[in-house]
């Protein structure tokens, strides 16, 4: 990919012409690719990420308890919405992978479109400033949070609630299977309440298997 193509996407993308094309090209490198990977700028990124839509859900919902807006926030900022943005935006023919890396589908996975998405949110805010970070995050992540009609409950805490409501033991989770490469691992975790059912759920890291799992055993409870 020459500079010239990644300096018009990043242009197009992010509605900014970029002064220094390094940071960004760093924010699509994966560490299989090059030491100098995303890694820094992912850890930048998640900061500007989070403080962006949790000054956003504070003005847009004036109203809500401190519990209902750190719902909302867990819901928008997730590795997978980030991976979702990422998608459409055009991210995967830019970025640079080794080859082993892409031959394992790291392209596609979760986890590493979820923290290129978040390290060139990095890249933005110190290339561009805190201001076209915050337009583009506004832009990217408005059909979500204008879908929130109502805080998402986490599907553990769910589960959680519908046991204690019932009177039935505490959900117990166990990650029965890790397969893939370790950049783009599945989990899969079985829940259980005792003497009562099970289910079975899959994700990119364990906590996502973990939600998966509780959400399947919660439609499962409530047929």
């Amino acid at each position: 990919m020459s500079s010239d193509r990644l300096a018009d996407w990043l242009g197009k993308t992010f509605d900014h012409s970029p002064r220094d094309i390094e940071p960004y090209a760093r924010a699509l490198t994966h560490g299989s690719q090059a030491a100098a990977n995303y890694e820094r700028l992912e850890f930048l990124g998640d900061r500007v990420l989070g403080l962006v839509i949790a000054s956003w859900l504070y003005e847009r919902f004036p109203d809500e308890a401190e519990g209902s807006l750190s719902k909302r926030l867990n819901a928008l900022v997730a590795g997978a919405v980030c991976a979702d943005v990422a998608r459409e935006i055009g991210v995967v023919p830019h970025l640079r992978l080794g080859k082993q890396a892409r031959e394992d589908g790291a392209a596609q996975s979760d986890n590493v479109l979820g923290d290129v998405m978040e390290a060139l949110l990095g890249a933005l805010y110190l290339d561009a400033g805190a201001d076209k970070a915050r337009a583009f995050v506004r832009k990217a992540w408005a059909n979500r949070i204008d879908s929130q009609t109502r805080a998402p409950q986490h599907p553990k805490s769910a589960l959680q609630e519908w046991a204690a409501a019932h009177n039935r033991r505490t959900p117990e989770y166990e990650v029965v299977d890790r397969s893939g490469p370790q950049h783009a691992p599945r989990f899969t975790v079985k829940v259980a309440i005792p003497k009562l059912a099970e289910a079975s759920g899959e994700g990119a890291s364990k906590q996502e298997a973990e939600t998966a799992a509780a959400k399947a055993l919660l439609e499962q409870l409530q047929d």
